[in-house]
């Protein structure tokens, strides 16, 4: 009967809202230490917050602090919906006390929106072949990366319970949401319901249900989890083996891209000890990414293709399959774990892999075949305060204001979220300056180290001059081929205004 989810669902957000069951009437009830404590699995902090009696009590307790409540209780916080509807359908489920949540059901926002996400329980001692994850790490560390320019059409890949499509619906005039699970396209139609989205939701693998057409906007967050090739669950396991899902949606998203469509997706990647052997310091893990976008930049033809790769985190093998097994709710140290931790263990080391990355790529397809697309691979894995999408966001205006622009004929400043620090040792003589380091105060906190010849020409940025002149001066004053100097300078002052450390005077 959970078929007759959605159309319940839909019933109960008026409901919820008298409550004050949403986002912000939770945080107002709770206040910040209780709402903190809750956030880590600490409930009684929470309980001891809540009113003494009425409906919204009732919801806390039921679907947020995991407790049973009396069948009466429920009906007066679920009126005029029936409690046997919310049975029938595993939204609650009977127990000797009267009825507790079958499903997970809590308030969610962001700044654009407020709803209700319903999802499978994390019953935490193993979770079913096709269980549904709800608002989790991965997935809103996502929609924190994803643009929210406004488009008129968005697919959302794979979306699981409808998380990325309920952020995007503040941005994007049509949605549509695709899964091959059943069950998760069940449960993303009774989100969308009771949060009032309007959503074309498909049901097929991979790109299958939206074959032939092409969006605005692509967001995915795919079963990216590099493993064996088998489906033990099926939001994080392929079936592909390896980084197989990540090859497949990397290589082929832009063919269902519109001209000037960006495409988001959550992915890992293999790094074996070959890559780290063949490539440059620094540079092996992008080995297989880069086979990826290269295949990309095909698909976008007659187009062209910006990509901006961008590893957020690298796990050892061992690290990898403890935190997917605890993840799945199964103990490495129980004999099961074990079984799997030597399967998992085996097919890494039968393929060299010394290292899982994971982070972002995010795609843009370009106009033309006569516009050229830029690619770059960033190891970013700093800690980020702010939301990474107005990064991504500036990233791609960056990159488009290139293309039409030449850096040696624009005046450019260093914004005031660009500082210097200095470096010194201590001598016999006193303090010796051994450095600078460019920093950037905001975003990703990018460090770029300079020597004196290039905090003498970011001392010069002041919008005065074009870049072109100040490197001339600069020859000059120090004795060198000012086209030599020309060469040598570009590339960073390339790498320095893709970063916003430096941007031009009259802005992108």
């Amino acid at each position: 009967m959970i078929d007759r989810l959605p159309a319940v669902a839909a019933r109960l957000a008026p409901v919820f809202r008298a409550a004050g069951f949403t986002v912000e009437g939770v945080a107002e009830a709770l206040g910040a230490e209780a709402g903190a404590a809750l956030d880590r699995g600490e409930p009684e902090p929470a309980r001891r917050s809540l009113p003494d009696a009425g409906s919204f009590r009732t919801l806390v307790r039921l679907f947020l602090l995991g407790e049973p409540v009396t069948d009466d209780e429920a009906a007066a916080a679920v009126a005029p919906v029936a409690v046997d509807e919310l049975v029938d359908t595993e939204l609650l489920r009977r127990t000797p006390d009267g009825v507790a949540a079958g499903l997970d059901l809590r308030p969610h926002a962001d700044e654009h929106g407020s709803w209700w996400v319903i999802s499978d329980l994390d019953v935490g001692d193993g979770k079913a072949t096709e269980h549904v994850l709800g608002a989790g790490a991965a997935s809103l560390s996502l929609a924190r990366a994803t643009v929210r320019r406004p488009v008129a059409t968005l697919l959302d890949l794979g979306a699981g319970c409808g998380v990325q499509t309920l952020h995007a619906s503040g941005h994007a005039g049509s949605l549509t949401a695709t899964d091959v699970s059943d069950r998760a396209n069940t449960l993303a139609r009774a989100t969308f319901a009771i949060s009032g989205v309007d959503v074309e939701v498909r049901t097929g693998p991979w790109w299958e249900p939206v074959e032939g057409r092409r969006f605005d906007q692509v967001v995915c967050n795919p079963p990216f989890v590099p493993g064996p090739p088998a489906v033990e669950h099926v939001y994080r396991d392929s079936g592909l083996g390896g980084d197989g899902a990540s090859a497949l949606l990397v290589s082929t998203l832009p063919g269902f891209l519109t001209p000037g469509g960006v495409g988001q997706l959550l992915a890992s990647w293999l790094i074996t000890g070959a890559d780290l052997e063949a490539a440059e310091p620094g540079t092996g893990w992008t080995t297989r990414p880069r086979r990826w976008i290269e295949d990309a930049t095909a698909a976008a033809a007659p187009g062209g293709l910006d990509a901006w790769v961008v590893q957020r985190d690298v796990a050892d093998p061992a690290l990898h399959v403890g935190t997917w097994l605890r993840d799945a709710g199964v103990d490495p140290a129980s004999p099961a774990g074990r079984a799997r931790s030597a399967e998992w263990l085996d097919f890494f080391a039968a393929h060299d892999v010394v290292g899982i990355g994971f982070g972002f790529v995010t795609v843009r397809r370009t106009d033309g075949p006569d516009v050229p697309g830029t690619v770059v691979f960033e190891d970013m894995r700093q800690a980020i305060g702010d939301p990474l999408g107005p990064e991504i966001e500036a990233w791609l205006d960056r990159v488009a204001w290139l293309r039409t622009h030449d850096l040696r004929d624009e005046p450019l400043v260093a914004p005031p979220t660009t500082a210097l620090e200095r470096g010194y040792t201590g001598s016999d003589e006193g303090w010796r300056r051994i450095g600078g380091t460019l920093v950037r105060l905001d975003g990703p906190q990018w460090r770029h180290d300079l020597d004196e010849l290039g905090e003498s020409l970011l001392a010069g940025c002041r919008g005065h001059l074009p870049l072109a002149d100040l490197l001339g001066l600069l020859a000059v004053a120090h004795g060198r081929d000012a086209e030599e100097l020309t060469a040598a300078a570009l590339p960073v002052v390339r790498d320095l205004f893709l970063h916003g450390l430096l941007v031009p005077r009259d802005g992108v």
